[in-house]
Order: structure tokens, then sequence, then C-alpha cells
């Protein structure tokens, strides 16, 4: 029998993380995972050099970049470790960083070099304080007494452990085929916990064939847009990148606002955001003799330009020749393409999962859930941030005030 003071289960981001914190305040930390790789999800993202952060989030505001029931929960952890500690941390440990765009922070080199700090971290350990990794091991089942100083039995593939405390850092189930489960969610349920249904966030929308039928040529191609849903003041718009691809739309623009998308409800999107296409098209009609989609050239992708031309005759003309009210017509259809997605990608394809552990069953200082002892931390939690680091910085501010509310509540013992 092994016996420690933290069982963190779940060796990612937030996992790995919370362990170094906690091992630096003293604590004797068992971390396990059943996948044989550490950190994967580190390693593949930001096409390998991870986006690990946004210097742009306001900690004060989570409203703005996360959703859940109920954002401002993140406001506690997000301020009390922000982007700018994680960025000291990666240049003490001499890792090199650059803004791509939009405030989101990449490795220079590679997404290694990240899981390397955070494995160095692990190893810092302070006043007694370690970090033992099994890996791979995998929890079998998890038990609570609260008559023993050892609060929880753990059997696992590799014996039996009794913790203090244990910390499910287990992710949501994007991306099945590096290791994602729903373990994180039937522990809490285990618990008495309630879990707020997940679902696939960050992820390609699809549509029906016959309704993508005209469009399907058009996979690989990418455009500048602007992308909405929704009604009223609550109505998200981003204008972002979007990519078609052969079932439907990806890129960060669909992404972003695939968070946002209820099943059967349109999306809108201005395919030429900045561009006032119907006062262009009567300008370009006073001088120019080119056909609508030579024109229309101008502002979109020629490929773009002639499969939105075929899909009416009155647009296949001259300018001289099309009525203006079908170049109006024209143009409102490119500012205001309506569409109602079938569906999504899944899990397969979505960057993070929505929904998790609900908050009102956490502490957002310390992030211990109504079961004493037992704590959940970054994906698991239903907290999701959008496209650009705002995830990965979730992962260390919670994994932070976790380790934190560990030391607190276990060293004085």
């Amino acid at each position: 029998m092994t016996q420690t003071d933290v069982l963190i289960v779940g060796a990612g981001a937030a996992g790995l993380f919370c362990a170094g914190v906690a091992a630096q305040q003293g604590l004797q930390v068992l971390l396990l995972d059943h996948s044989p790789k550490v950190a994967e999800k580190i390693r593949i993202s930001g096409g390998g050099r991870s986006n690990f952060t946004n210097k742009d989030i306001d900690p004060r505001a989570p409203h703005k970049h996360f959703l859940g029931e109920n954002p401002p929960f993140a406001r506690s952890a997000l301020s009390r470790y922000t982007a700018t500690d994680f960025m000291g941390l990666m240049d003490k440990h001499g890792v090199a960083f650059h803004e791509k765009h939009k405030g989101q922070l990449f490795c220079d080199r590679s997404a290694q070099d990240l899981i390397d700090m955070l494995l160095r971290e692990c190893e810092a350990g302070a006043m007694g304080g370690a970090v033992t990794r099994w890996q791979p091991c995998s929890l079998q089942s998890l038990q609570f007494s609260d008559a023993r100083a050892h609060g929880y039995t753990a059997q696992t593939s590799q014996g039996e452990v009794q913790a203090r405390a244990v910390v499910v850092a287990t992710g949501g189930l994007s991306i099945p085929k590096i290791g994602a489960t729903d373990l994180g969610y039937r522990l809490a349920s285990q618990f008495g916990l309630q879990v707020v249904t997940p679902r696939p966030a960050l992820v390609p929308l699809t549509f029906a064939a016959s309704d993508w039928q005209p469009f399907a040529a058009m996979a690989g191609l990418s455009q500048s847009v602007e992308i909405s849903t929704g009604m009223g003041k609550q109505r998200p718009v981003f204008e972002e990148d979007l990519l078609f691809t052969h079932r439907g739309l990806s890129g960060p623009a669909v992404l972003q606002i695939s968070s946002y998308w209820q099943p059967g409800t349109p999306i809108q999107l201005n395919l030429a955001p900045g561009h006032d296409l119907n006062a262009a098209l009567l300008e370009a009609k006073q001088h120019s003799k080119k056909h609508v989609a030579n024109a229309l050239a101008a502002w979109l992708p020629a490929r773009l330009a002639d499969t939105w031309v075929a899909r009416d005759s009155a647009w296949q003309r001259s300018l001289p020749d099309t009525p203006d009210k079908a170049l109006h017509t024209l143009a409102r259809s490119l500012g205001e393409w309506s569409l109602t997605p079938a569906g999504t990608e899944g899990y397969a394809k979505a960057e993070v999962t929505a929904g998790g552990v609900d908050t009102r069953e956490l502490s957002q200082q310390t992030m211990e859930s109504r079961q004493p002892g037992l704590y959940f931390i970054g994906e698991v939690v239903d907290i999701t941030g959008w496209l650009g680091g705002y995830n990965f910085q979730w992962a260390w501010s919670s994994a932070h005030a976790c380790a934190t509310g560990l030391a607190q509540r276990l060293k004085p013992l």
C-alpha cells in the first residue's frame, strides 16, 4: 500500500502543474495517468508549439472569454494566478515564446519545452514535498472514509493508494485517440456531485450533404469572415478566418462560434467584413465591363466568387448587364449568409469539452468540492474558454488555486 498526501488523477496540463505547485509547498503527491505519454494534449496543441495562454485575458471579467453556466466562478482563480504569472515561469525556465495573434502566446521551438518545464517543476519539491508519477496507471476505484487520517482509498493498476485528498484533473471527452475518457464525470457522479451535460466545443460544424453540395467544391478555401449566432445582446460575434471543408465549415471563426451554437439554430456569416459590397459593386458598374464574378474577386477569393455567382443566373453577367437590384441581392447574400448546421464533427475533432462538473459544487477559492478532500480542476469543470490559449490558462489558474488550497488544508495536520 502507498500512502500520500495528495492523489492527482490525470497528468495533463492542470494535473502536472498542480502536482508541481503542491510539492513545492511541502506536500507528498502521487500523480497517475492511464496513458503512457505525459501531457499529450499539450504536445499536439497549437500545431506542436502549444498556445499556452493569452495575455489579453481580463481576470476581472471572465464572462468575456469563458462560458459555462457560471463563468464568474473563474474570477478568483484567474485573478490569483494570471497569464503574466505563467509567462514569468516560462522566463524563469528559459522557455522562449512569442505572440502570434490577438494575444495568443506560443512556444518558439516546441510544445515539448513546455512539458519539460512542467516536469522540472514537479522535480523541484520543497520542505519535504515531492511528486511521484505512475504512468501508465489506471484508477480502478475510489472510496472515501472520513474515519481515517488518509480519507481516500484508491485501487489502481499499480496497487492500493491511501490519500488525504484527491484531485481530479482528467480533462474532457475531446480527442479520444489520445486517451480522453469520462472518468472525471463518473467520479463526480459517484460522490453525488452534479455534472452539466458535456458537449463538444471549439469544433468544426457540419451540414446535410444535400445542403452542402453547392459549397463542397470550396474545400480547403480560407477567408476572413464575421460570424455570429443567437439573438439579442448575448449574441457573440467573432471576426476570424473561416475554412471550407468537404462536410462543412472549420477554421478559427467556426471553432469560436461552435461553443455558443445551439442545435437547430442558424449561424450568420458576413463573407466580406469591412466592405460595403452593394456600394462597391454599383461603383464598379459605372466604369467596368467585368463579369460579376471577376469584379467580386477584388474582395473575395476567386473560387468563392465563382461558386457564389453560380447560384443565380441573374449574377452570371457582366456588370453593365446586371440590374442594380440583382447586385443588391448578391451583396446582401454575401453579407448576411444564414445557414443551419446539421451538427458538429464531435469529440474526435473538438479541441475542448464544454460542460462538466457544476461550479456550484466547488469552492472558487480552492476548487474543493462539497465532498470533503475531493477537488476538480481544468477542463473537467464547467468552465470553457475561447480558442487562443484561454483554456490552458484556466488549467494553470485552477491548478494553482487547488494546490494552494491543498497546502493550507493539509500542512497543519
